[in-house]
């Protein structure tokens, strides 16, 4: 028979597994209490950042269909639960495993695909969603111009032709 403490963890595992958008696991041997609690400070109120038991992780990866999981699943690992923006997930703790060399990166899953740590470097390499949304924004108004002036052009143009002509019989 199960012991109800570890059946309880598992169903909070599969919860926030089910919650998340993206899932990154970590290695945090040799970091401080205090660095981990930096880190969880960085990472913000979208994302929960939690030690858990291998086994218990590898069930819960199991039963909500995450067996990509279960191979990273080894060693002393925290599991980053996003639920917000990815990218600025993947930022900040790209940017920490920098500072603190011994934050290693192992791997994730975001939208169903497996991320490997190269995926989760180069998904921290983006710009911010806002950053991409203005530039999109900029492109789209700068097109509405090109279009406005392609609209207004011949119109300007005739204007330009009759007056050209006016002046031309004025003088003859």
């Amino acid at each position: 028979m199960a012991n109800p403490k570890k059946i309880a963890a598992v169903e909070g595992i599969v919860e926030r597994f089910r919650e998340a958008n993206a899932v990154v696991l970590t290695e945090y041997r040799g970091l401080t209490v205090q660095q981990m609690k930096d880190l969880r400070t960085r990472l913000g109120s979208d994302v929960k950042y939690a030690v858990v038991k291998n086994t218990l992780a590898k069930i819960a990866a199991k039963e909500v269909g995450l067996d990509s999981l279960v191979g990273n699943l080894s060693g002393p690992t925290a599991i980053a639960y996003v639920k917000g923006d990815p990218v600025a997930a993947a930022k900040t703790l790209s940017t920490f495993a920098k500072e603190n060399p011994l934050l290693v990166l192992k791997g994730g899953v975001m939208d169903g695909n497996e991320l490997s740590a190269d995926d989760i470097k180069k998904l921290a390499s983006l710009e911010s969603r806002e950053v991409l949304l203005a530039k999109s924004a900029g492109v789209l108004k700068a097109l509405m111009y090109q279009a406005a002036y392609m609209f207004t052009a011949p119109a300007s143009k005739a204007v330009r032709t009759v007056d050209a002509l006016r002046e031309k019989q004025e003088a003859a």
